[in-house]
């Protein structure tokens, strides 16, 4: 029969990170987010949990876990606050994935073990100003001169790439352009630092104000052949299949938010008082609760069923697509509905449910929109 217990191991690293969510990410957050300052200690203290190192082997400096131990853990930090779940997501899946799936013996040794220790935070550039959603529209350029490769171009909305500790960013750029137009597309890491790589100043966002995210520009930046991550020309390829993982990560990152939304809901229900009673002994209450609850579980389950074709080697695209379409929706219609259940104090930055809504949006649009989801979905049905 199925079975949708956690085992001991997974249940354990979820109460884990439950503990350090409540205790030490809850109490300073929400100073940290009005301030939009990155939350570099409670980074550092994920990092002594292992968090960022979670799903790589021993021999790179990870916990030898898997893909769903990040999930649960994102899960469980989402519930309280989303930007410290898309710094570790984003650091793992985005940063450290690709060097790890792609990228030579040498690169996983000089560049995994701070990625997975936490002490170094590394950045996926791949979404261009003109481009979005249509990642093949590429116009950064990068030319082979002799051993070096010479890269010119601009990338926005990239997170983790400007905080005192990024060191690297994994960049997308046309390495070619076949006689039928056809471009090819190779993956590249740009070390921070290097000339001619600039961060802008970061982006005035309406949510996850806590998480560092910005434009880069490369003018004429040179760095080593050998730099190149994978195979040339497949970098197009390679980043589709870590979206592909990285729609499972953002799914459970949207489950968080969908529950801490019920969780902020039932405490306060139960203080708050409208004509004489408790606002959760009335139904119209009551039955908004239970739609979020509803949203959460069946959301909850769809990660679960992606990640387990994921980890059986299965085929699992479409059911990425799913999760993160369905969770994301989770997200977005239990921010509002807890924002409703608060009223004026809903919409008070002091409350969680305010962060919450704020987060929720972006879930919607970030490693691909909910339109790009239900025309992946459509795809793998034969629709067209």
């Amino acid at each position: 029969m199925i079975d949708f217990r956690l085992d001991d191991e997974y249940e354990a690293l979820r109460k884990t990170v439950e503990e350090f969510a409540r205790s030490e990410v809850a109490p300073v957050i929400g100073d940290l987010y009005e301030r939009e300052e990155f939350p570099y200690e409670i980074v550092a203290k994920m990092a002594d949990m292992g968090l960022f190192g979670l799903p790589f082997p021993e021999e790179y400096g990870g916990m030898g876990g898997d893909y769903f131990a990040l999930c649960l853990t994102l899960e469980e930090l989402a519930r309280v606050d989303s930007s410290v779940a898309i710094t570790v997501e984003a650091g793992v899946s985005l940063g450290a994935m690709p060097i790890y799936r792609f990228g030579t013996e040498e690169q996983k040794e000089k560049w995994l073990p701070e990625l997975c220790a936490g002490t170094a935070l590394g950045a996926f550039g791949l979404t261009e100003p003109g481009g979005g959603s249509d990642a093949g529209a590429t116009r950064t350029r990068a030319k082979l001169d002799g051993d070096t490769w010479v890269i010119n171009g601009s990338k926005s909305f990239i997170t983790n790439s400007g905080t005192d500790i990024t060191k690297l960013v994994t960049v997308t750029a046309v390495t070619d352009v076949k006689e039928n137009g056809r471009k090819e597309i190779s993956a590249i890491i740009v070390p921070s630092g290097t000339p001619g790589f600039a961060v802008a100043p970061k982006y005035s966002k309406v949510g996850w104000n806590c998480s560092d995210t910005h434009e880069l520009s490369f003018d004429d930046v040179r760095v080593p052949a050998e730099n190149l991550v994978g195979e040339r020309g497949r970098g197009y390829a390679q980043f589709l299949s870590i979206l592909d993982e990285g729609r499972v990560a953002i799914a459970a990152l949207s489950v968080g938010l969908a529950q801490g939304c019920v969780d902020e809901c039932l405490k306060y229900v139960k203080e708050r008082e409208a004509f004489g009673h408790k606002i959760g002994e009335y139904q119209a209450i009551q039955f908004k609760i239970a739609d979020m609850e509803v949203r959460t579980h069946t959301a909850r389950l769809a990660y679960y069923a992606a990640a387990s074709k994921m980890l059986r080697g299965e085929p699992f695209k479409k059911e990425a697509s799913i999760a993160k379409l369905v969770a994301s929706n989770a997200a977005m219609d239990n921010s509002r509905d807890a924002t409703q259940i608060f009223g004026g104090y809903g919409f008070m930055n002091e409350f969680p449910v305010s962060r919450f809504y704020r987060d929720a949006k972006i879930l919607e649009i970030g490693e691909g929109t909910s339109e790009v989801q239900r025309m992946l979905i459509s795809r793998h049905l034969g629709v067209a």
